[in-house]
């Protein structure tokens, strides 16, 4: 049985198995949410009016600091003043909507920005697969070589 309520959302394997014993709606599409708390740079927890409590979200594609690094507090204090309080459009991809911790997945759209864009352009976040800079890549998939050894 899912523990619900520390990981209200399913996963997409996990949807066709809990589904039905969910005790609230699950997110597979876009809404309009209120951001109640920003916690960190990426982080934020949001108010829906199909929920009676507030859940967890985090932007997808982005990482920034966290509050103990350099550039932690900054990068949530821009983010908190541009959408802490505020009705906002969470866009949600369903293929990808759920992270491997159980929260949301998610960006959002306020005054015709996308905060996942935002946060990199103002130097407050960096692209979530910049994570693994500095490791080897693996080049055979990054050049895709099967699909020219074929030629």
């Amino acid at each position: 049985m899912h523990d619900f309520k520390n990981f209200p959302e399913l996963t997409n394997s996990q949807m066709s198995l809990e589904y039905m014993n969910s005790p609230h709606k699950q997110i597979t599409m876009d809404f309009e949410a209120r951001v109640f708390k920003v916690h960190d740079g990426d982080t934020v927890t949001l108010q829906w009016e199909d929920r009676d409590f507030n859940f967890p979200m985090r932007i997808v594609e982005i990482d920034a600091p966290e509050l103990n690094m350099d550039g932690g507090h900054e990068a949530r204090d821009y983010l908190k003043g541009l959408v802490e309080g505020q009705l906002v459009q969470i866009i949600i991809n369903p293929e990808n909507r759920v992270e491997k911790w159980g929260r949301l997945l998610g960006d959002i759209f306020i005054d015709g920005l996308l905060m996942s864009e935002d946060m990199i352009r103002s130097g407050h976040a960096w692209p979530f697969d910049r994570r693994r800079e500095g490791q080897l890549p693996n080049l055979e998939k990054e050049l895709n070589i099967q699909k020219w050894l074929r030629l």
